[in-house]
Parts: structure tokens; sequence; C-alpha cells
């Protein structure tokens, strides 16, 4: 009978004491700094111990230590996947200039540039839904504030990386788990900051890839596979204003995906995974890119598992495209069949049609059946359970299902 391995794309619900704990750590004068204390250590360490043996009791196959290690402070937090890294960081400043404060920006054909995030064309077009206090969609509240790069980027989290890993490490080896991944930020989207110090938007994601390579090997070097986390090859369709013709965009992107390749180069492809989403808030997504247009960019990329949205109401139809663009050599594909975006959870039966689907296609086993996005922070822990517990279901009667077939 084939196997299909089960995942998740990353962060998972914190526990009351691990939000608490958070909240109560002492912010630097840089006001992105966290401090450790050997007690919060010792809850971090325990409470990642008890979700990998929670993972494998779901049907997890490949577990993450959901994102413990990236400080959440609030139940609902969309962006901790992205600000943990600025606590890793040296060169980077408050200076109250971010992506949510900046002035917009104009694009032109030949000329794309990345425009404020109220400035969304999505934002834009359905403002009154975004500003409305009685249905808010963006209700989060980030751990820390978000800064500017001011100077030298230089990464100084061994520490906060060593402990992750250790962390995970224990819990797979206590729990007998065969595999583990931990998640990483992008160049591209490290790189979403106002830019002070570098003399081009070029220079200053390159500067980010030598940083956070430095964290990908950490994570690699200890047998677990990295999950970077690059929304901007997708979502950053949606932040330029107004919008630019495919060749423009796929060009903006292509740096992107080079300073990648640059961050990665000679690592283990096996122990590469990248996430790619359209944005994990719940707004209306009208404005998303397709996943045909950039999927041959997306697929240069040299990792070995290519996670991406595929359960929610805006991309399921997607899974059509796997059927005229071929995978590279060995390369997995990680597609969501479960969503982050909705309350409903998924029936065990839909969760195993939406497997069907990309394993008739490319192989039972060169599927991992996953999340749309992380569960963390967006969604009621009990829910997230419950989705968790349909996709290992719905995983382990997709694998009857491709089996009985194998015998007709």
């Amino acid at each position: 009978m084939p196997r299909i391995d089960v995942s998740h794309a990353g962060s998972l619900p914190r526990t009351p004491e691990l939000l608490a704990a958070n909240a109560a750590r002492r912010i630097a004068d840089d006001g992105l700094t966290l401090e450790r204390t050997p007690e919060f250590e010792g809850l971090l360490t325990a409470a990642v111990a008890d979700l990998v043996e929670r993972q494998q009791r779901l049907g997890i196959t490949i577990v993450g230590d959901g994102e413990y290690g990236k400080a959440m402070s609030s139940a609902l937090d969309y962006g901790a996947w992205w600000s943990y890294v600025f606590q890793r960081v040296e060169g980077l400043e408050v200076t109250g200039e971010d992506i949510f404060t900046q002035e917009p920006v104009r694009s032109e054909p030949g000329n794309v540039r990345l425009t404020s995030f109220p400035d969304r064309r999505d934002w834009q077009r359905f403002a009154d839904a975004y500003l409305d206090p009685e249905h808010p969609l963006l209700e989060s509240t980030p751990a820390t504030a978000f800064p500017a790069t001011t100077g030298a980027l230089r990464y100084t989290g061994q520490e906060a990386i060593a402990a992750d890993v250790r962390n995970l490490r224990a819990g797979l080896d206590a729990a007998g788990a065969e595999q583990g991944f931990l998640t990483a930020l992008s160049p591209g989207s490290a790189s979403r900051i106002a830019n002070r110090h570098y003399g081009s938007e070029e220079e200053h994601i390159w500067a980010w890839a030598d940083v956070l390579r430095e964290e990908y090997r950490a994570i690699v070097d200890a047998g677990l596979v990295v999950q970077i986390d690059d929304p901007s090859l997708a979502e950053n369709w949606d932040q330029i204003n107004p919008e630019p013709s495919v060749e423009d965009y796929l060009a903006f992107t292509r740096i992107r995906v080079e300073a990648l390749n640059h961050a990665i180069r000679g690592l283990p492809k096996e122990q590469v995974r990248l996430h790619l989403c359209w944005g994990s808030w719940h707004g209306p997504h009208t404005t998303d890119i397709g996943l045909r247009e950039i999927a041959p960019l997306v697929l240069e990329v040299e990792a070995g598992s290519f996670s991406f949205e595929a359960a929610n109401a805006r991309h399921e139809h997607e899974w059509r495209v796997w059927e005229d663009i071929a995978l590279p050599e060995g390369a997995r594909i990680a597609p969501g069949v479960i969503g982050h975006a909705t309350n409903v959870v998924e029936h065990p039966e839909l969760v195993a049609d939406r497997i069907e689907r990309f394993a008739r296609i490319v192989g039972p086993e060169r599927v991992i059946a996953s999340t749309d996005c992380g569960l963390g922070g967006r969604i009621h822990p009990s829910i997230a359970v419950a989705k968790l517990e349909a996709l290992g279901e719905g995983a382990r009667l997709a694998e009857q299902r491709l089996g009985a077939a194998t015998l007709v």
C-alpha cells in the first residue's frame, strides 16, 4: 500500500502558558529583543516535547516544533513567522516606518515596486470590509514592532536557533519520530521592510540571503528539514499598485528566487522545503496571482519539496496545474488539503479526495499531505486539533483507496 507522508505548514497554536510567558518577557531597549530566561527555556522545551508527541498521535509523519520558538504573545498573530527574525539579526532599528505606515508607492511598466500594506489592491477593493471594526479581517497583535534596516545586517541568532534545534531534536528522540522540520524566513520576505542602509532593493535582498543562510545551515546540519517560508513569491503580486504585467512581475520575482538559491547553495535538496502562499490573513484574495503564472519560476528554487495552498476556495481549483507542469526530478509537493482560513473542519473523505487528485498526477510517493498555512495564531486551538486529526485520517483513507486501485 502506498504511503502518504503527512505534515503541516509550521505554526501551531501555542499553549496558554506559553502565550502568557511570552507576554511576560522583557523587551530590550531596541524594542525587538525578548529576554531568554532559564524558566522560559524550560517551559518551551517541555511544550515542544508535548507537541511532537501529540502530532504523532494525530498521524503527522513529518513533525515540527509548531514555531513555538518564535515569539507569539497573543492568540491572534498573523506575523510571528516573519517578525521572529528581527530578534536574530543586527542592523535593524524601530523607526516607526514600516509596511503599515509608509506612504503608498506607484509602479509603472518596467519599474515594479512594493507599495504599503494598506495600499494593497485587495485591501483597496474591499476597504469597507478591511476597515469594519464589527467584522475585523486583520485583527492581529504582533509580539514586537516591525523595524527598518539602518545598518549592515549580521546574523546574531545562533543561541535562538540552537535552542529551536535542541528542543525539536529532544522531542523527536523522546517520541521516536522519524522526521522533523523547522521553519525559517526567506530573503525575499525578510527584505519587505524599509531599507535605509543598502544602495538598492536588490542589494538589501542579497544581504538577507547571506544572513539567513546561517540559520538554514544550522537546521540542516542537525539532520532536520528546513522549511523556508516565502509568501513574497506569490503575495507580492497584490502589493504592487497598479497591477503589473506578468512579465514584469516574474522579472521582479526572479531576483528573489536567485537570492534564495544563493542562500541554500550546497544544502541537501531533500532537507529543503519551500513554502509558498498568498498571505495568511482571512480576506477575499480576489487579486491573487494564479499558480500557473508563477509555478515554473518557483520550481527553479533548489528545494526538494514545495508546499503551497490548495484547500482554500481561491486556489483549490489549481490542482490541475500539475497536469501540465512537470516537477523537477526527485522533487515532492506538499499541497494544503486542510485550510487555515475557515473554522469549518474538513471531512476526512474530502481530505482524501484532495490528496488523491495530486497523487494520481505525480504519484503517491511524491505527495506530502499538508495544511494551506500555519494554524497557529489564526484559528482556535481546539479547531486546529480537529483539523490535524482530519488530515491524518484523510491521508490514511487516501492510502487505502490508492492501494485498492493498484490491485484492480
